[in-house]
């Protein structure tokens, strides 16, 4: 979700924006003689600069691990699909976003009310460009790596339903606007294709330092390891899609996440002797490069100050992907703690989502047009609780702090998994 508010076809806009062809019955045959003005276009300065942060994990690919030249062709492969990816959906975003807008699928800013930005129509649910990419570059790249007896064939393909089925679902509630009771829901149904085909295990390894009091190393869950599987997927879409509401920073803690998964699943490959082990993490980069390299591409438009907005087709999509990822590459533990500011945000949520205090559509904090500021309210929001703490900010140096915070999370995440090696697990 971004900061904004929707326009309704029969409602008129509540900050006095100018008067265009927001009411023109689109089924007649009258064109409108005044026509939206493009789309800003995307920054790219912005992303040369979040490239560079992509060098330790080609550090790690090409010099400080021994990896296998074929799986590391398969991986570069594969990203060198995704670098197409994202130069399409950079293409694509601004083609789109003139369809959106033709269907009223638009709204202003809510961040920005009260300033000439806060009247500009911002196309909506621009995530569906970011879907339709990524899935059209994981379907191709097995075509490169997948046999047809392929053992992982049939879990790519349910994982790629689910994303699919995901992101469909998510356009449906930008366009319908399902109240949060559905929209809970939405993520259960679209796992079921990865929860039927799964054909994984269904163990745990129980940490060392419990051994001794359980009497067992490993325990099998059966059902209710698939259960898990369900919940982590209903968790992950909607834990980013409540920690949103700034511009940039869906798309950028999707950015921080995906990155931190590349750089885990290298290293687990690197360090690992076991044959199904690595598969499992390329099969993870094979879903986490694309998801990356898309999701740069619309970072572009949606960073402050944003051109489009994402919608819930794009949070759910970016929850999903990563959720199958880390559920199929077996690190779901290390996927939550990736998670730890969404998780945050989630407890501090949870009064008003379970309806204890009252919950306002818009959970934003207050912006003043004089100084161009956000203050904090006393909603229960993890962007709220950051400017009760630090003071008011602006709208781009409070996402710049929630993403250091984001990729903070990330890096304590690696020092566990060194500190507790081998004692944990």
């Amino acid at each position: 979700m971004g900061a904004r508010k929707r326009l309704s076809s029969s409602e008129p806009p509540s900050s006095s924006p100018p008067a265009t062809n927001e009411n023109t019955n689109t089924n007649t045959t009258a064109k409108p003689t005044i026509t939206d003005p493009p789309i800003a276009p995307p920054k790219w300065g912005l992303l040369l600069k979040l490239s560079l942060f992509l060098l330790p994990y080609l550090y790690l690919l090409f010099h400080h691990y021994p990896i296998e030249p074929e799986l590391r062709s398969s991986i570069l492969i594969n990203a060198g699909m995704s670098l197409a990816g994202l130069f399409v959906t950079v293409k694509m975003i601004p083609v789109a976003s003139r369809y959106v807008q033709k269907r009223n699928l638009f709204g202003y800013d809510i961040n920005k009310k009260g300033t000439p930005q806060g009247t500009v129509k911002v196309p909506e649910s621009l995530g569906i460009v970011v879907g339709i990419v990524f899935l059209v570059v994981a379907i191709l790249f097995q075509y490169f790596n997948f046999t047809a007896d392929s053992n992982w064939l049939v879990e790519y393909n349910a994982a790629l339903a689910c994303i699919c089925f995901m992101t469909l679902l998510g356009f449906v509630d930008d366009v319908l606007d399902v109240p949060w009771r559905v929209k809970l829901l939405l993520p259960s149904i679209a796992a079921l294709p990865l929860l039927m085909a799964y054909a994984g295990h269904t163990t745990i390894v129980i940490p060392k330092p419990l051994v001794p009091h359980i009497g067992i190393e490993v325990l099998d869950l059966g059902w209710m390891y698939k259960l898990y599987m369900g919940l982590l997927a209903v968790f992950c879409t909607n834990s980013i899609n409540i920690h949103a509401g700034i511009n940039g920073l869906e798309v950028g803690q999707t950015v921080v996440i995906a990155s931190a998964i590349l750089i885990h699943n290298i290293m687990q490959i690197g360090a690992s002797t076991d044959p199904e082990y690595k598969l499992a993490h390329a099969f993870s980069i094979y879903l986490a490069q694309p998801l990356l390299a898309t999701s740069l591409a619309l970072l572009s438009y949606n960073w402050y100050p944003s051109s489009v907005f994402v919608g819930d087709t794009y949070t759910y999509f970016a929850g999903m992907t990563m959720a199958v990822i880390g559920i199929l590459g077996h690190f779901s533990e290390t996927l939550l703690i990736f998670f730890l500011p969404q998780v945050l945000n989630f407890l501090l949520s949870l009064p008003q989502l379970s309806g204890y205090i009252p919950c306002p559509r818009h959970r934003l904090p207050r912006f003043d047009p004089q100084t161009g500021l956000l203050t904090g309210t006393n909603d229960g929001t993890l962007v709220n609780f950051f400017l009760r703490n630090l003071g008011r900010k602006s709208e781009k140096a409070l996402c710049i702090y929630l993403l250091a915070f984001q990729a903070i999370a990330c890096c304590l995440c690696f020092l566990l998994r060194y500190f507790l090696a081998g004692w944990y697990k």
